[in-house]
């Protein structure tokens, strides 16, 4: 059938142009120059500095040769040097690969060699572990240092030139790169690899720019908000939100090491408005000394992932001046995207009824057209009864465009045309999905499923735990049952005995763990617990 719509009415560049974010800073600079784009102790940097700065990054990686499709890998803290390098990098065309502060030189040199790294920017704070790293990658990447204004240290990276003397290289009126095609990469983060190698996500410019857009308008972050970096930058690009920032002229506060007294320094000197992170960031600040904490005249929005905060965390955070919002995502999905909007009415809900419903992960966020519970194997929805378990998927823009040098694992991920996250959660009555266990964490006692999720949230409840996390122990009778690892809040104590009888009070008594261990639970830099080793320890 022919379509009138289609015919003479051709892209071209007056009514087409790839998507990208790195349009964001170029118009924050050209509207609000002079309004303050990043504060990092005592330096201030407005947006045309800012922009200026990206640009001359820009310039004087592609005079070293660096073009599109080129990695350059960046192993920085959440300094002004890594906003720029979310800008300068992808505006020379190559691809920005953030490297976690927190790895092994094992594990950054696999990942400097399966990225191919041509660059490498790294921090003078990580000079040690990156040096071992780079004696086992076989890459030769071009090295610059960055030495801290606020954090100098003395020694310099072999071979390395620094970075501001390298900035001084290039042209601050570049003529930026825009992408070909908005499909190009922009940045490759590289997952945990809990089994085997990580693998390489691939983000690309269309996708930074709907999260990076979806973020502000989710969150309905004002013009000219202030936000303070908890979240690592290397997690996800920061769930998009350097570039979300510029698309509202706001103010980045930059905060190296997350301790509790420089954040509520930060928030109360900067009027911070917006900041983001795992549940540890909120254990942080309410843990400060009562010397550190500072009353906050306006409520802060305070942004956070991973497992649902405990009932009395969110009590006291609220208590202390914080409005806290559940998200949920992955690196696959660019960070968050699904969120747990909350409806005015459940305001008047008791503390127990809120903290049922907060403890779930949400809706989509607005620029992922679609989400859903699947059985995995005939890819058919489960009822929206919030108790049959299935696979949580995603499609959508907001979705990564695959791994990189990995067809097999993409293969597998994109089964049925939706990625499969890998973890499995119900479909609530109001479609709001709720996150149940990892795949790969479900505990199959007897024949029975449990959820190591639904016994921490009842761990969680008693007041003597700080941190709880579940894993599968080997059972020669059962096949497996749940042992529990804890850690207790500061001058709190309980028994074994007494944790079993709790739990006994508050679910089914076969879910009750059979070991509790108390000591210490390892994280990773973003607060995630590494229930991988964990589960090794048991085994």
């Amino acid at each position: 059938m022919h379509n009138p719509y289609n015919t003479d009415l051709d892209r071209n560049p007056a009514n087409y142009q790839p998507l990208t974010p790195l349009t964001f800073l170029e118009r924050a600079a050209s509207v609000f120059p002079e309004h303050t784009a990043i504060i990092h102790g005592t330096i201030r940097r407005n947006y045309a500095e800012f922009y200026r700065r990206s640009r001359q990054l820009a310039s004087a990686l592609s005079d070293k040769g660096i073009g599109r499709g080129d990695t350059v890998s960046v192993m920085l803290a959440n300094t002004p040097a890594m906003l720029e390098s979310h800008y300068g990098v992808p505006m020379c065309g190559a691809v920005l690969h953030s490297v976690n502060t927190r790895l092994d030189p094992a594990t950054i040199a696999y990942q400097l060699d399966h990225a191919d790294a041509k660059v490498l920017i790294v921090d003078r704070e990580f000079l040690d572990i990156i040096g071992s790293a780079l004696e086992l990658s076989h890459v030769n990447p071009i090295l610059v240092d960055y030495n801290d204004s606020e954090f100098p240290i003395s020694e310099e990276l072999s071979g390395a030139t620094e970075y501001e003397s390298f900035l001084s290289q290039g042209n601050d009126n570049f003529d930026w790169l825009m992408p070909e095609d908005e499909w190009d990469a922009i940045s490759l983060n590289y997952t945990s690899g809990t089994t085997g190698n990580p693998k390489g996500v691939v983000a690309h410019h269309r996708g930074a720019y709907l999260l990076a857009q979806g973020n502000a308008l989710i969150a309905s972050i004002n013009k000219h908000a202030v936000y303070l970096w908890t979240l690592p930058m290397f997690h996800c690009n920061g769930w998009c939100f350097p570039w979300t920032m510029s698309a509202i002229i706001g103010t980045h506060v930059c905060l190296r090491h997350v301790r509790p007294g420089p954040i509520w320094d930060a928030i109360s000197t900067h009027k911070v408005t917006h900041l983001c992170g795992a549940p540890i960031v909120m254990s942080t600040l309410l843990a400060a000394d009562h010397k550190d904490k500072r009353l906050l005249h306006d409520e802060v929005q305070f942004f956070t992932a991973a497992a649902p905060p405990p009932e009395r965390v969110l009590a006291d955070m609220k208590t202390a001046g914080f409005n806290v919002t559940h998200l949920y995502g992955l690196t696959e999905t660019y960070g968050p995207a699904v969120v747990n909007d909350w409806h005015a009415e459940w305001d008047v809900m008791d503390g127990m009824a809120q903290a049922a419903l907060k403890a779930r992960q949400g809706v989509r966020y607005l620029p992922l057209e679609a989400l859903a519970v699947l059985d995995p194997e005939t890819m058919n929805p489960v009822p929206r009864d919030g108790v049959t378990i299935g696979e949580v998927m995603f499609r959508g823009n907001v979705v990564m465009k695959g791994y990189l040098k990995n067809k097999q694992a993409c293969d597998d991920a994109f089964a049925g045309g939706w990625f499969h996250s890998g973890d499995l959660g119900v479909m609530h009555e109001d479609g709001y999905i709720q996150l149940k266990d990892r795949s790969k964490d479900i505990i199959i006692s007897g024949g029975e499923n449990i959820s190591s999720i639904e016994i921490e949230e009842v761990l969680y409840k008693h007041p003597a735990v700080a941190v709880a996390a579940v894993v599968a122990m080997p059972d020669e009778k059962w096949g497996e049952t749940p042992c529990a690892f804890i850690e207790l809040g500061d001058g709190q104590d309980v028994t074994q005995a007494e944790l079993i009888q709790w739990c006994r009070d508050n679910m089914a008594a076969f879910k009750t763990p059979r070991k509790f261990v108390f000591e210490a639970i390892p994280k990773t830099s973003t607060g995630k617990i590494q229930k991988f080793i964990l589960r090794k320890r048991v085994r």
